[in-house]
């Protein structure tokens, strides 16, 4: 074994496991960020870090595009949804504090009671963090099929550079057996720190960052290590894949890392989706490999790694079979919830968004 290698650390299920089912959601009001700009940049709408960011509506949270992803997942998947054993929600916007979203989720896309359902946390790689566990449950033999998703309705101080980017959408990934499987997991690498660069204490609205300090010690360190770790057991380098996605809190972020780690652009763009739709937290890698399985060929290898501030980061290695031909068109497309999209107004966004109360 070769030496530098970590033995141990890397995670593959004892069965061979994989997606089965995949599916987006992105509701379809956009604010422009030249409307943020103007209200709190006196219309300079100059170096705009996105060019506008989708908002959930009235009545949307993170639980509606957690079935409708979900129900898109079924589709492709064409299973009985009472063959999943698990549902399991990431997120940092759950809708209650005390009562779980996966319960709603299960029931709403006709699951079994007699399932694991449960909620989980860990900033914007709750999502992963929820696939990773779904791989194990099935490839351990527990169940045959589990369901992960990443949601979110994100919030950013009325002001704040956060609020150019804090987006909403959902993604959700049928994980099952590899015979059966669009993609096939290879295996995945973690890497955690106590690393407190993004964090919101209980009863505030909005979350408080660290500015610049989110970045190198957070951001660019989790996902090169996770990344460089993955590819060094694995035995691969950047050229064995054709499409790679970084978590995406901003445009520069992602295809910084990815020169960093030696990806061309080439490799990133179809994933690449804040500059139209905005960060979705927990959704966002996740979302990004939906864009990318859109159009992937059998054969093609996908490097993802999410970020999740507190910090981590998931790094997970697919390779696409035969059977996305199959099913990619049995739901609607990523792209075609970017392209439905309807234009709000900063203050029909502060109305959607519970920004402006009347007590």
């Amino acid at each position: 074994m070769d030496e530098n290698r970590t033995p141990g650390l890397i995670l593959r299920p004892n069965l061979a496991t994989g997606i089965v089912g995949y599916g987006a959601y992105i509701p379809r009001y956009r604010l422009p960020a030249s409307e943020i700009a103007r209200i709190w940049k006196a219309g300079d709408d100059e170096g705009l870090p996105v060019i506008g960011k989708s908002v959930s509506g009235m009545d949307e949270d993170t639980v509606t595009m957690s079935i409708e992803a979900a129900r898109n997942a079924l589709k492709r998947a064409m299973i009985d949804p009472k063959d999943i054993r698990a549902v399991w929600v990431g997120s940092e916007s759950h809708p209650y504090a005390v009562k779980p979203s996966a319960t709603i989720v299960a029931e709403a896309i006709g699951c079994s009671a007699h399932i694991q359902a449960g909620d989980w946390e860990f900033a914007c790689k709750a999502g992963s963090e929820a696939f990773i566990a779904a791989i194990g449950l099935v490839g351990s033999g527990m169940a045959e099929y589990a369901l992960a998703i990443g949601a979110d309705t994100a919030q950013g101080r009325p002001g704040d550079a956060l609020e150019y980017t804090a987006a909403a959408a959902g993604a959700a990934f049928i994980l099952g057996k590899a015979e059966e499987s669009l993609a096939i997991f290879n295996g995945s690498f973690s890497y955690v720190t106590d690393t407190p660069d993004f964090w919101r204490r209980p009863q505030q609205i909005y979350p408080e960052h660290g500015q610049r300090f989110t970045g190198e010690p957070a951001y660019f360190d989790h996902i090169t290590h996770a990344a460089q770790h993955l590819m060094q057991d694995r035995g691969t380098s950047p050229a064995d894949y054709k499409y790679a996605v970084f978590h995406q809190p901003n445009t520069k972020f992602p295809q910084r890392v990815a020169a960093q780690l030696g990806f061309s652009k080439d490799q990133i763009k179809t994933g690449l989706l804040t500059p139209v739709v905005g960060n979705s937290y927990a959704a966002a890698s996740l979302l990004g490999l939906t864009a990318i399985l859109d159009e992937a060929q059998p054969s093609d290898r996908i490097l993802l790694v999410s970020f999740g501030s507190g910090a981590g980061s998931d790094a997970i290695d697919l390779t696409v079979t035969e059977k996305i031909l199959e099913v990619r068109n049995k739901a609607p497309r990523t792209s075609d919830y970017i392209s439905r999209r309807t234009l709000i107004d900063y203050a029909t966004y502060v109305r959607y968004r519970g920004k402006l109360t009347i007590e």
